[in-house]
């Protein structure tokens, strides 16, 4: 039902831009002043009064499309796609390897330099306050 609602929905979407933009604009009656033939075809006022049943046929049946998928939509419910199934089982951390690893790896340590003077620290932080 609601694939074949909004096949009808795009349809009419495509339909009614189309019908909308075959229709002249409000200026287009000046240009016949000036030259412009006459439309015999579909009488004096032209194929205005039939474009303009096509487009609110097409306006109502849009509306109803719209209104009803927009019903359909809320009113749906929430089950999910993933309904039915379960999670997937825990995986088991491999083993311990033989060869136990080391909780902290001691970093290399640069050897000191002995032309520079030993830090001074102030009071209350690790040293004399009178060195």
């Amino acid at each position: 039902m609601v694939t074949i609602l909004t096949i009808i929905h795009i349809i009419v979407c495509i339909f009614l831009v189309s019908i909308v933009l075959l229709q002249h604009g409000k200026g287009a009656d000046i240009g016949a002043t000036f030259g412009g033939g006459g439309q015999s075809l579909f009488g004096t006022e032209g194929p205005v009064p039939m474009l303009n049943k096509i487009t609110t046929a097409a306006a109502v049946i849009f509306m109803v499309t719209s209104i009803s998928l927009a019903y359909i939509s809320a009113h749906r419910t929430t089950s999910s796609v993933m309904g039915g199934y379960s999670a997937p089982a825990p995986v088991e951390q491999p083993s311990q390897s033989a060869e136990p690893v080391p909780d902290r790896v001691p970093m290399p340590t640069a050897p000191a330099d002995e032309t520079a003077p030993a830090p001074r620290f102030p009071a209350g932080e690790g040293g004399k306050a009178g060195e």
